[in-house]
């Protein structure tokens, strides 16, 4: 940016933002803002700071305070008006973390990332601040708390607020994981990969295939250099199962469950599940059937689940209802999603959706279109609009496809075809 005052390089920063925009990411009061853009006032250090993280100037606000403003301290305004809404003072990076040179511009970058995406804002990089002072970095124990934890906010509350409260936690995991390493490092993988595990599912939900797709690939990548093989087959067994909620194609899906296979052949429950659903789409009903009886087998064997408790018994009959109901075996599907609303809790309202609607696919493909659409649309209409995930409206979309050909311009249909419109 040249000779550009420090006013200018604010203005070139801040864009099309507004004043008031930044001055809250920062801080600090608009009017301070105004004055700082147009070189009526000198800030001090902590204010530079803060106005690096709002703006993610990487570095380019320091280079031109320490270009422009080579004045005393006391010509420098130590503590500058606070915006009201903020009901704390900017805090100076370094002095609180001792970081200086390459690590504190790379805490910068990174905060002023989470915070133009909105992930983070001025109170909760205030917060992290604060919590790395105690400089105790969380534990192996505090780690896995932080797992279940957002497992069960994965199960129970919108995926939008848990991709959200998640990435606060992805971005401690990073900083943390970039001060370790040995055996410790290891274990942090293992953290990574299970996070990484729970936002591609949660993004799965809110349809955002694309990063899905590469928050999967990261935790492959993970689980791999963690070298934990149970670890490394829930990595893939989760892609694949989530795979099936239109995120890939279910012959893709098949080619990622050999390809965890080839890892190992030790029977895995959760891959047989997404083998015998993935079967089950394509019209391949025998192979489903054959599948879920082999996994009763290797349960009945005594093989169980993850030790993570990403699967579950009552994933069986859900998997069994899922089978039922494209394979258009109402009896069985009706059996099967009996189980699973007598075994899934009612705070897992994802599960206990799908297999209601399971029983809408079933309907509508043996003749009673206007019967399944009609319960379709009564279901989503029941559910608030931030717990209306992909994978509901991709099951919502199979009971429109299972509706035979001469009965799709039934009126039910019709308003269940309109409502699948307003997907956001």
């Amino acid at each position: 940016m040249g000779e550009e005052t420090f006013g200018q390089v604010l203005r070139d920063l801040r864009g099309n933002r507004t004043l008031e925009a930044v001055a809250h990411a920062a801080g600090i009061s608009t009017s301070y803002v105004y004055k700082l853009e147009n070189d009526q006032r000198k800030p001090a250090r902590r204010v530079v700071e803060a106005l690096e993280v709002a703006t993610n100037a990487q570095g380019a606000l320091i280079e031109a305070s320490e270009r422009n403003g080579k004045k005393s301290a006391s010509n420098a305004d130590t503590f500058p008006p606070i915006a009201t809404k903020s009901p704390v003072r900017t805090l100076d990076i370094n002095d609180h973390y001792g970081e200086t040179g390459e690590d504190a511009t790379e805490r910068r970058r990174l905060f002023g990332l989470a915070a133009s995406a909105g992930i983070v804002g001025f109170d909760e990089i205030v917060r992290q601040e604060l919590d790395h002072t105690t400089d105790r970095p969380r534990s192996a124990e505090d780690w896995d708390i932080t797992r279940a934890d957002h497992l069960h906010a994965l199960r129970t509350r919108p995926p939008a607020q848990v991709i959200k409260d998640l990435s606060i936690d992805l971005y401690a995991l990073r900083q943390q994981m970039h001060t370790t390493s040995g055996d410790e490092l290891t274990e942090l993988y293992r953290v990574a990969a299970l996070l990484a595990v729970i936002q591609a599912n949660a993004l799965t939900r809110v349809s955002d295939h694309g990063a899905a797709i590469r928050w999967w690939s990261t935790a492959r990548k993970t689980a791999d250099a963690s070298r934990d093989l149970e670890l490394r087959l829930l990595v893939r067994s989760e892609e694949a199962i989530h795979g099936l909620y239109g995120q890939r194609e279910p012959e893709t899906v098949l080619r990622l469950i050999e390809n965890a296979r080839r890892i190992s052949r030790r029977p895995w429950p959760r891959l047989m599940t997404a083998r015998a659903k993935a079967l089950a789409l394509l019209n391949r009903s025998k192979e489903a059937a054959d599948t879920l009886r082999d996994l009763h087998d290797h349960m009945d064997k005594g093989i169980v689940g993850d030790r993570w408790e990403f699967f579950k018994p009552d994933q069986i009959p859900f998997a069994e209802s899922w089978v039922a109901a494209y394979s258009h075996n109402e009896a069985a599907a009706d059996a099967a999603r009996g189980r699973v609303l007598q075994i899934i809790p009612e705070r897992s309202y994802q599960y206990r959706m799908n297999a209601v609607l399971h029983e809408a696919i079933s309907t509508a493909a043996l003749g009673g279109a206007d019967e399944g659409a009609r319960l379709a649309a009564e279901l989503i209409d029941s559910l608030p609009a931030g717990f209306r995930t992909n994978h509901i409206w991709e099951t919502a979309r199979m009971v429109l496809r299972a509706v035979p050909l001469e009965q799709r311009e039934r009126p039910a249909v019709g308003e269940l075809r309109s409502l699948l419109t307003i997907e956001p």
